[in-house]
């Protein structure tokens, strides 16, 4: 017996030639695709807090701080439009997501019940909706005409729901058994208690997911804004950071003769600031991300 016991410990710890070079391959793979992320953070975060003049004589990557200067935060934190843009993509965020994640469920509870009437067609409209669109001129069209043009609404309503996201949860809600379901209902549960007392609590990683993935959409997202909002005081942070890198609009943060220099370094403090929040978030999230998204991924 304990020579058998051996030679299973020996087969397990002996693993092959190609596995090794695998592992080795996967280790340089990984280590090189840190650095290609890491060095162009580095570069941002450390150009932010260096001094314009220090700066613009500088030549290549920058990896440290050049004589440590805060001008540029000083500089954005005086930008009403970079404080107003922060305010409207909070609110856009908050209740955007909000709002996507509560349809999402409601959408997905209904549709992963195997009693309702043409639910794999219903699916099957879902799913090419996601692939094949009316285009962008009669998204325009459609958001104009039902009156939400220049309006943040405009911003979270056409976007009530991912297709992707929906098919997600509902993948995770179908994974739950029909036992559960079945007693709940013998109890004398209705539909909504099931949904909230029973469904929500055993998809929370897949919740914890979509919810990071609506959020990340809301907060990085410009485009609509771009097509619908007019006025500045409405822009979204995303939008104003856009204008600040392509038109180099700075005017609103510099004042005096060296307008030009910290203008190089604003950009960098800009582009720190609007980053630094899902960065933040992220960490207490990604414990969610493999279980969420398997639970996605088993069943089709």
């Amino acid at each position: 017996m304990k020579a058998k016991q051996a030679v299973v410990k020996r087969t397990k710890m002996k693993s092959s030639f190609s596995s090794k070079v695998f592992d080795v391959c996967n280790v340089v793979f990984m280590a090189s695709l840190i650095v290609l992320i890491l060095i162009p953070l580095l570069h941002v975060l450390a150009a932010s807090f260096s001094n314009p003049s220090a700066y613009v004589r500088h030549e290549g990557l920058l990896l440290y701080p050049l004589d440590f200067c805060l001008d540029a935060y000083k500089a954005v934190a005086k930008n009403r439009n970079i404080i107003t843009g922060y305010m409207n993509t909070i609110f856009i965020v908050v209740v955007g997501t909000t709002l996507n994640v509560i349809i999402t469920l409601v959408a997905a509870y209904c549709l992963s019940r195997k009693n309702v009437m043409w639910s794999n067609i219903m699916m099957m409209g879902i799913v090419f909706s996601m692939y094949f669109s009316g285009g962008m001129i009669p998204f325009y069209l459609v958001v104009k005409g039902v009156g939400l043009n220049n309006s943040i609404w405009s911003l979270i309503i056409p976007s009530a729901i991912s297709t992707y996201n929906l098919i997600i949860m509902r993948t995770a809600m179908v994974s739950v058994p029909d036992s559960l379901e079945e007693s709940a209902k013998l109890d004398g549960a209705n539909h909504w208690t099931i949904l909230w007392k029973i469904m929500v609590p055993l998809v929370k990683p897949t919740i914890a997911v979509i919810c990071l993935y609506y959020a990340v959409t809301h907060w990085n997202s410009w485009f609509n804004a771009m097509l619908f909002i007019r006025n500045k005081s409405g822009y979204p942070l995303q939008l104003v950071l856009r204008e600040i890198l392509l038109q180099n609009d700075t005017s609103a943060m510099t004042a005096g003769a060296d307008d030009y220099l910290i203008s190089e370094t604003i950009q960098f403090a800009t582009i720190v600031v609007a980053t630094l929040p899902i960065l933040t978030i992220y960490p207490f999230i990604q414990k969610y991300f493999v279980k969420g998204v398997m639970i996605g991924a088993v069943k089709g």
